[in-house]
């Protein structure tokens, strides 16, 4: 017999939980509620809640012998009483094992006062040494939907009142839960909304027009061939090239090429972002992560999800930030900066640089695991000198575009300045030559567009093509500070001449050893 005195008013103790439960659309709390609820309110020595979800740590999971499928799960995702850890031998159960994966996969609810004499329930000499009493078990079903488990061991015997009430509760708990997890997909989608629509609304202000792939040269059509080919996959681009050969069209080309055209196409600068926030940037941080996180932030791999990511100048990556992305490229997961949580991502990946990385690896700049798993499918966009032939066809492509920016008719391209630009070695590529004839077009007076040596970066014809491509980076960016005295912001600074964000032409200078003079004093 149960001793009445021993027991609490059990249904409004029940009916107060459920009233908490269902005041709240946070899941976190939803789950607190309830099982530290029926701690609190009905003497239990510990309840749980298993909810269902994938099977995601299959390779240390501790039942991992008894799982027939492990495709989903059932994750511990709250504890009160004797234990409330997640992490402990249980943290994950399969589907169809022991009382609880029985009880979600059809075994039915399981309530029972003889603990030591019920052949379900093992370990007798556990239940002995924590005084249990009692056990209660049920699946949490919605609409015909299994959510998951909740599961108590009471101090004392129940009533069959209490029993019965329970069952009841397990429903309204499963009630309380899917609204939670509705409530959370919502958010998260309204989240993702609105940074896609911030970012989108940062993109828009920028030029993307496709077709400033212009030539006709073997060189750059071997290229277009390649895009062609992986477009249509989802495998992994590692774009090659120096400065200003057309990096990001060609990884835009790929992403509208691909049946992920629908969805965004997210850039990251990696070389203009300050080290301290790159993880921050591309993973996304919970409030409170650190000294700022005044509230979560979605990162640049979540708002890609189902989309591309464009990662250009890869090679500037810091080594922590390396390790994550290796893991999104291995398991197509990361953590937020603050959380321990994974998060899932289906991203296609498009990285960029004008480094060599094999180098980099010799160096122990860049790890070895990350660049094999970046270089896939390879594609080395040709220096602008390579391919000089298309020269001409460029040079008119942008005589046109500003033309029609600046409001001028520039028909005619005398041949002496033609030759100067043909015979030019551009340094800074393509980019270089679109600010040449931009300045041309702002300085050039009636329909002829004119070209003289001033234009081009103070140089008299072809540059000298000696020494490595560092070294000719170094001493271009060094002609071009000169000729700007080393302004780098601003409509006369030397980022705008070199077509770079200004962050990123810092960061160049640094690993180039280029500082501003001292004035003499």
């Amino acid at each position: 017999m149960v001793d009445p005195s021993s027991t609490k008013d059990s249904p409004n103790a029940l009916a107060r939980i459920a009233l908490q439960m269902a005041s709240s659309l946070d899941l976190s709390l939803v789950l607190t509620t309830i099982t530290q609820g029926l701690v609190e309110e009905l003497d239990a020595a510990f309840a749980r809640i298993w909810l269902l979800g994938p099977g995601d740590l299959c390779a240390s999971c501790c039942k991992a012998a008894d799982c027939a499928n492990r495709e989903r799960c059932l994750h511990l995702e709250a504890s009160a009483g004797l234990y409330a850890s997640l992490n402990g031998e249980y943290r994950r159960i399969p589907l169809g094992a022991l009382k609880i994966g029985r009880i979600a996969q059809g075994w039915g609810p399981m309530s029972t006062n003889d603990v030591m004499g019920d052949e379900r329930l093992p370990n007798k000499p556990w239940i002995q040494e924590n005084g249990l009493k009692s056990f209660a078990g049920h699946p949490l079903i919605f609409r015909g939907e299994l959510l998951g488990v909740l599961a108590l061991f009471g101090r004392r015997p129940l009533t069959a009142e209490e029993f019965d009430r329970l069952a009841i509760f397990a429903n309204e708990a499963a009630v309380a839960i899917k609204n939670a997890q509705l409530f959370a997909e919502v958010e998260q989608l309204k989240n993702r909304l609105q940074a896609e629509n911030l970012y989108l609304r940062e993109e828009i202000r920028l030029e993307h027009n496709f077709e400033e792939i212009v030539g006709n040269s073997t060189a750059i059509k071997s290229v277009l061939r390649k895009v062609e080919q992986v477009a249509p996959t989802d495998s992994t681009v590692l774009i090659l090239g120096e400065t200003g050969t057309g990096k990001e069209l060609m990884a835009r080309a790929i992403h509208h090429l691909s049946t992920r055209k629908t969805r965004p196409l997210v850039k990251v600068n990696c070389g203009s972002i300050p080290a301290n926030l790159i993880e921050s940037e591309l993973f996304g941080h919970e409030k409170g992560a650190f000294t700022g996180a005044v509230t979560k932030r979605i990162g640049r791999f979540e708002l890609a999800n189902g989309g591309t990511i464009f990662l250009d100048e890869v090679g500037e990556l810091p080594a922590d930030a390396q390790v994550k992305l290796l893991r999104v490229l291995q398991e197509r997961e990361f953590d937020r900066v603050g959380s321990s949580a994974p998060t899932k991502v289906d991203v296609r990946v498009i990285a960029a640089t004008n480094r060599d990385l094999a180098q980099a690896v010799k160096e122990g700049r860049f790890r070895a695991d990350l660049l094999y798993r970046l270089n896939v499918f390879p594609i080395e966009i040709p220096s602008l000198r390579a391919r000089a032939s298309d020269v001409p066809l460029l040079v008119r492509f942008y005589a046109d575009k500003f033309s029609k920016k600046f409001g001028k008719r520039l028909s005619e391209i005398p041949q002496a300045s033609m030759d100067r630009l043909v015979s030019y070695a551009w340094p800074g590529n393509v980019r270089e030559l679109e600010n040449v004839i931009e300045r041309a077009a702002i300085v050039s007076q009636g329909s002829a567009l004119m070209i003289d040596d001033t234009l081009l970066s103070g140089t008299s014809g072809p540059m000298a093509l000696s020494g490595t491509l560092e070294e000719m980076e170094k001493a271009y960016i060094l002609q071009v500070l000169k000729d700007t005295e080393w302004l780098i912001e601003g409509k006369r600074g030397a980022a705008i001449r070199l077509g770079l964000h200004p962050n990123t032409l810092r960061s160049r200078m640094t690993k180039l050893g280029l500082k501003k003079p001292h004035p003499a004093t």
